[in-house]
């Protein structure tokens, strides 16, 4: 039996599990389960690797995306250029070899971490249909491990963006800052942040909802609920509105595509 699992804190809101598990009934696939460990410190995924040998992929989810780099073996381009990864390959190729990748990883270990970003893959082929030309100046709100797939979409796509924080950072806007003119601005909103997330789906990124028009586009990486806040108030001024979940179901069959198919992931 084949084992593959989700790790992040909390995992109350997981989409993988029953997706997995629906999965492999509908495609008669008997011999591989989907599970969850909530690990609340990345410090704790040795010994979850170590207590389960029959593991041969992760999803990575918050807070996880960025810490889990520095126990990976090797990491692909686009993972390496986002700073971020949500998928981890397991194989049982030699350490030896691994340690020429020239990252950290686990020492002393008998299997590989491969470490891929599926968030870019799902994400974008999720957005792209919905772009207009005017859809050309974009407001990232946050700047998680999300976000960092995020961004890189908007620069492979020649979208200009600015990204959007309650605290200061370099470069960016805070959201205490934020005026109607910055959303006329930007046709194109993404909420990376979990506000609106169930069970808390009173909650919204606070910017000025007012200057919405028709043209605008607002996406939310949230997909429980279905419509936050965020998106109703955004339809209620005729903007389009997105989702999250296709966008998972595109990054999850992209993790299921590296997990099996070695051929073109070797």
């Amino acid at each position: 039996m084949k084992h593959y699992g989700l790790i992040g804190y909390p995992l109350s809101h997981s989409f993988s599990k029953q997706y997995f598990t629906e999965k492999f009934e509908k495609k008669h696939i008997t011999d591989a389960e989907y599970h969850l460990f909530p690990i609340e410190h990345i410090s704790e995924l040795p010994a979850l690797l170590k207590a389960n040998p029959e593991l041969c992929g992760l999803n990575v989810t918050i807070p996880h995306k960025l810490t889990v780099l520095k126990y990976l073996d090797w990491i692909e381009h686009n993972a390496k250029t986002a700073g971020a990864v949500n998928c981890i390959r397991i194989s049982s190729e030699s350490p030896v070899e691994a340690a020429f990748s020239g990252e950290v990883g686990i020492k002393g270990h008998d299997f590989r971490l491969e470490g891929f970003n599926t968030d870019i893959y799902g994400f974008e082929n999720s957005l792209k249909p919905l772009l207009k030309d005017y859809h050309d100046q974009a407001l990232v709100l946050g700047d998680g491990g999300a976000a960092r797939a995020v961004k890189c979409v908007l620069e492979s796509l020649g979208i200009n963006f600015k990204v959007v924080t309650r605290k200061a950072f370099p470069g960016n806007l805070l959201f205490k800052d934020l005026k109607p003119r910055h959303i006329q601005q930007h046709l194109l909103i993404i909420n990376t942040t979990p506000l609106g997330m169930a069970p808390h789906v009173d909650e919204y990124p606070p910017i000025p909802y007012q200057a919405i028009t028709d043209r605008h586009l607002l996406y939310d990486l949230i997909y429980n609920p279905e419509k936050t806040l965020f998106l109703e108030k955004g339809e209620e001024r005729g903007a389009v509105i997105k989702n999250g979940y296709e966008m998972l179901v595109l990054q999850a069959e992209k993790s299921w595509e590296i997990w099996t198919n070695k051929e073109k992931y070797p």
